[in-house]
């Protein structure tokens, strides 16, 4: 029977999983998961520093006089850090470590030199243009929380403590083969009879833009042992995914090959259109995911839920599609009774739903960056009506200049 969209999302998100380890330097683990809190070793700065290329000053001293002889220089990297004398300043570097009775940098483009003197030209505020101890990153705080996902940001702040390798989950290995007498690879000759494989390498593509690798197992024919052998070959991975062979034509031998193989349903078909005749389940520590056989279907449902499988197979806390409020160009009516999937493209103000939605097409997607999901009771979103886009492709740039910056 048939599950709705948040029962499925249920079952996901409470699978146990059996996660393994791995320790990699920082470098090599863009896109992984980390296994543990990680929290800072030193504060940064780790000493109060100067801000700017200037002067440094106690402004106690400014109570009674507005000239300063320059009593020294500090370079950025110098450890030793006189304290200035009263009256006097002391030439600074961007980055140089500042005297504990400095409390004020003045930049060099503010002052007027004279014969070793500088004269003040601007207001002077208590403790201006310095980078104190701990103001960016505190000894001991958390700086990545288990389960977060290491991004280049994360990987910056590793680098600022001198950290050099992090457990994190080791990515889960997926394996991929296709099925169907009528399908050929995009490098091979095909017969009027016959049609190009685009689903398999569209699922790689989109496996390896998580941040996981994939194995492409072969393709199998309409045989039940045929697709037996294939499935006995991907029982070492983790994930295990397909598409097509789940309908009710007759040559769709994909559940009958993996139930003689011990499959265990954990749910099969989705109430959703296009993609109801999604299959998930388990054999051994396998996990298996069937999905439609047509093009547009296979694509947005693996967009949908199997990124959602994935996220959590790699151990990531932020399993769950987020959205964006935009409004929609023009209005669309349909007829109610199913949850449906609206492919378009958001513009960064308004979504427009892709004109061409058949599941079988393969040049819809291609036109756009993301999708909605119309509840089964809506009849109709109005113009202009703030929908809920959800993305699916985060390059964001565009062929029109666009002003950036935001005004009062």
């Amino acid at each position: 029977m048939p599950l709705s969209l948040n029962d499925v999302t249920n079952i996901i998100e409470n699978l146990q999983i059996n996660y393994k380890y791995e320790m990699l330097n920082i470098e090599l683990a863009l896109n992984k998961i980390s296994a543990t809190d990680i929290y800072a070793k030193y504060s940064l700065p780790n000493f109060n520093n100067s801000a700017m290329d200037g002067y440094g000053i106690n402004t106690k001293d400014l109570n009674e006089t507005n000239e300063f002889e320059i009593n020294h220089k500090i370079f950025a990297g110098d450890n030793e850090c006189l304290n200035v004398p009263s009256k006097k300043c002391c030439a600074i570097m961007t980055g140089a470590k500042v005297p504990s009775n400095v409390d004020a940098i003045i930049p060099k483009e503010n002052v007027s030199l004279n014969n070793n003197k500088i004269s003040l030209n601007s207001n002077i505020k208590k403790n201006q243009h310095i980078r104190f101890i701990g103001e960016d990153i505190k000894k001991d705080e958390i700086l990545i929380k288990k389960n977060e996902l290491i991004d280049p940001n994360k990987i910056t702040l590793l680098a600022s403590q001198g950290i050099c390798q992090i457990k994190v989950y080791k990515t889960p290995k997926i394996s991929i083969f296709s099925s169907g007498n009528e399908l050929k690879s995009y490098y091979e000759k095909i017969e009027n009879s016959q049609i190009y494989n685009s689903n398999t390498p569209t699922l790689i593509a989109k496996v390896r833009k998580l941040g996981c690798d994939v194995e492409f197992l072969g393709q199998a024919y309409d045989s039940v042992e045929s697709l037996k052998e294939l499935i006995k070959n991907s029982l070492n991975s983790d994930l295990l995914i397909t598409s097509g062979g789940v309908s009710v034509g007759d040559a769709d031998f994909t559940k009958q090959s993996l139930d003689e193989l011990g499959f265990k349903t954990l749910f099969q078909g989705v109430e959703i259109k296009p993609g109801k005749p999604t299959l998930f389940g388990k054999i051994n520590n396998t996990y298996i995911l069937n999905l439609p056989g047509n093009p547009m279907a296979s694509s947005i449902m693996f967009d949908l839920i199997g990124k959602l499988l994935i996220s959590k197979l790699k151990g990531q806390k932020n399993i769950y599609h987020n959205f964006i409020l935009a409004k929609l160009k023009n209005e669309f009516i349909t007829k109610p009774g199913k949850t449906t999937l609206l492919p378009g493209f958001f513009d960064g103000e308004y979504f427009t739903i892709s004109h061409k939605r058949s599941p079988g097409m393969v040049s819809v997607l291609s036109n756009c960056n993301g999708f909605i999901i119309l509840d089964k009771n809506c009849s109709v979103l109005k113009e202009n009506s703030i929908i809920k886009f959800i993305p699916t492709s985060w390059d964001f740039s565009t062929d029109i200049k666009k002003d950036l910056l935001n005004y009062e």
